[in-house]
């Protein structure tokens, strides 16, 4: 297919997370909208979880940040409103949002929890004007599903990302190749994708301080200070990009991980599995709801002296069992931890494999039909009721969430060289 005429939309829900809770509490009686006012979605200070999840609009007029402590970001704004976060609300607007997505196109990529990619290319005789199906589907979202998002429209992914993040929110950009000079190339150069905070001093260096700068940069010079990843950029900062729209999720995840700081230190083994089991019932259910099972279970440990480790586990069957996650991960902790106080733990795993036809195994659990239906039931009732609806007996009065930690990008996003 010739790449200039495709049509790819990127479609970005608007300070997603904040604008889940407020269209949630809105649905509930309340009367203030936290779109409205200087508002974020904050993690709990008592457990040193304290930072800006994500903010409204009228908080970003006092230069609060998404990543900074909520002590700083009331110190910006006394009058701050910080409501804490709904990780199981999230994921069923990002399943609803994305429910509405489909019914135009079988081609969409799931980038995150709040973005998407769609393809109608080819599909001038369905969607003769673009602009118009884009304003439907803006709409749409915004009658149905209460909040609001941007869309960007290109002739591939990475122009599509840069068009949506124009001017917010609710609002329709288009990025094409003759417009890239006009449009992006007088952005900061950070704006771009790829372009980290371990990449933007050395831009900064070579005298590179927006996209344009980027864009006409000698390419040679790039590559000899940044090998690949300066070939990546530059391509991007000139709007070249050929990926795909890859509509198979088992493809778009690398890993799914989960990790809490705990508000005390651990300090015995029970409590440590107890952690653990809570990590993995959040993983578990995530990796559920992608389709997949993983081969690889992984345990990180971070001690009181911030000393780093971790332990990993090949299976011999693929899984997308809680239980199986929670006894490796469990496992593995008692291989390689050394007794000192215990500050975050983490669970991760990878490896993926489609959970739609389930291959048995030698060494496979006795009762791993049972377990599997088990899962599935939980995570039923856990949708439509809230995380708290059902847990197991082992977490009551510990003190301790049944299920720990939350939603990430990082489940998504294919942090390559590809978007």
């Amino acid at each position: 297919m010739n790449k200039q005429n495709r049509l790819i939309f990127h479609i970005d829900v608007n300070s997603a997370y904040l604008s889940w809770e407020a269209s949630y509490r809105k649905q509930q009686g309340e009367k203030v909208d936290l779109r409205d006012i200087p508002s974020v979605v904050g993690g709990s200070e008592e457990s040193r979880h304290g930072i800006v999840l994500a903010k409204s609009i009228p908080a970003k007029k006092y230069k609060i940040n998404t990543g900074e402590t909520l002590f700083t970001a009331r110190q910006k704004c006394p009058d701050l409103v910080v409501v804490p976060p709904r990780y199981w609300l999230y994921m069923q607007c990002s399943n609803a949002l994305n429910a509405i997505l489909e019914e135009y196109t079988p081609k969409i990529q799931r980038f995150s929890v709040d973005e998407s990619f769609l393809d109608f290319s080819n599909m001038e005789h369905i969607y003769p004007d673009y602009m118009k199906l884009a304003d439907k589907i803006k709409d749409r979202i915004k009658k149905e599903l209460g909040f609001t998002v941007n869309i960007g429209i290109s002739t591939n992914k990475l122009l599509a990302k840069v068009a949506s993040d124009f001017k917010k929110p609710d609002n329709i950009h288009t990025l094409f190749s003759w417009e890239i000079k006009e449009k992006m190339w007088k952005l900061p150069v950070e704006d771009l994708f790829m372009v980290g905070r371990a990449t933007l001093p050395k831009l900064n260096k070579l005298n590179i301080f927006t996209i344009g700068d980027l864009a006409n940069y000698d390419l040679d010079i790039l590559r000899y200070y940044l090998k690949s990843h300066g070939t990546l950029i530059w391509n991007y900062a000139n709007g070249i990009d050929s990926s795909e729209v890859r509509s198979d999720k088992h493809i778009d995840m690398k890993g799914i991980g989960n990790s809490t700081t705990i508000p005390f230190d651990v300090e015995d083994r029970k409590t440590a599995h107890l952690i653990l089991l809570s990590l993995s019932e959040m993983v578990g259910t995530r990796l559920r709801n992608s389709e997949n099972c993983c081969r690889v279970i992984s345990m990180s440990i971070r001690s009181k002296d911030f000393f780093n480790y971790s332990h990993q586990r090949k299976l011999y069957c693929p899984t997308d069992s809680t239980q199986i996650i929670s006894e490796v991960a469990c496992n593995l902790f008692d291989e390689k931890w050394k007794g000192e106080p215990i500050r975050h733990m983490g669970v991760q795993v990878t490896d993926f494999c489609t959970n739609e036809f389930y291959q048995y195994g030698l060494f496979d659990h006795k009762d791993i039909d049972k377990i599997r239906a088990l899962d599935k039931t939980i995570d039923k009732i856990r949708l439509k009721y809230g995380s708290k609806s059902i847990l197991r007996s082992s977490f009551l009065h510990s003190g301790i969430r049944n299920m720990s930690g939350g939603v990430g990008e990082e489940d998504y996003k294919i942090m390559s060289s590809l978007l």
